[in-house]
């Protein structure tokens, strides 16, 4: 179970109240973490199946609600994070802490640290291919991971609450610099997502109506917000190249042991994977 009961902040404001900004507002509220949870939006609608989710307690279409704030969470697509960080930064209260949830770090973290003194750049590693707050769960965070990516300028004291947070949430903690964060996170997420997104694709359709759980499993994440998924792959591009280099060799050695008919060296890449997957211990 997961669940503490220990107020942190007065007041919290996330900008963004989609399937990650809705899961941190339920699960504040579920933990009573603060005491009163505001949602921004640039949508009436969202306000409102966010309101109607019990994930916020208040909404508002403009940023005005964060000077207010003791802690603002921006979970929006990246592009917008630094935009939004940008804009808040002179509305800010000088000790209001600020995090966000932005997949890749590096391009964020070196904008907002030099505008926001309390900015802890976070990466929590949960979601879902569904999108949307009425997908939002209160425990979306239990037993995860969230990534913090302190650099030289980040305040030991917000890096301090914020690492207490996400905790609270129900995540365990790592800590990487925002450069290591997204070399390794270019092989754990974004490489799968693309594989995904290109299998589907190279499926015909005249055979997909025999498609089982084989091809359901593992294309899964295929059906991941486009928009969102642009901006993760154009902000950390080197290293997704550099990811689809190695995947493309892997993939080159299957080919030729086939083309080959080298049944022992197909054997072998084959065990060597099926023994990498049964080590990472997810079953």
């Amino acid at each position: 179970m997961c669940s503490f009961n220990m107020r942190l902040f007065n007041k919290v404001v996330i900008i963004g109240v989609g399937l990650i900004g809705g899961s941190i507002g339920l699960g504040i509220k579920k933990r009573k973490l603060a005491k009163q949870v505001i949602g921004i939006s640039r949508h009436k609608k969202t306000i409102n199946s966010a309101k109607a989710r019990g994930a916020i307690d208040f909404g508002y279409l403009d940023l005005s609600a964060v000077s207010q704030a003791d802690l603002i969470v921006l979970a929006t697509p990246i592009n917008s994070i630094i935009q939004l960080g940008l804009k808040i930064s002179p509305l800010v209260k000088p000790d209001a802490l600020i995090t966000d949830a932005g997949s890749t770090k590096k391009l964020i973290v070196k904008a907002l640290e030099k505008i926001l003194p309390n900015f802890v750049g976070a990466h929590p590693l949960a979601g879902s291919e569904k999108q949307g707050v009425m997908n939002a769960q209160a425990d979306l965070f239990c037993r995860s991971l969230c990534v913090l990516t302190p650099t030289a300028k980040t305040s030991k004291a917000a890096l301090n609450m914020i690492k207490r947070f996400w905790m609270e949430l129900g995540a365990g903690i790592v800590y990487l610099s925002p450069g290591r964060h997204d070399k390794f996170i270019s092989y754990v997420s974004q490489l799968p997502h693309i594989v995904a997104f290109s299998l589907i694709q190279s499926v015909p359709h005249n055979s997909l109506y025999l498609a089982s759980t084989g091809l359901r499993d593992t294309t899964r994440i295929a059906a991941s917000a486009a928009l969102l998924w642009k901006d993760i792959l154009f902000t950390n591009s080197e290293n997704i190249l550099d990811a689809l280099e190695i995947f493309s060799r892997s993939l080159s050695r299957i080919k030729s042991a086939i083309k080959q008919k080298d049944a022992q060296a197909l054997e072998r890449i084959l065990r060597q994977a099926r023994q990498k997957r049964q080590n990472l211990g997810l079953e």
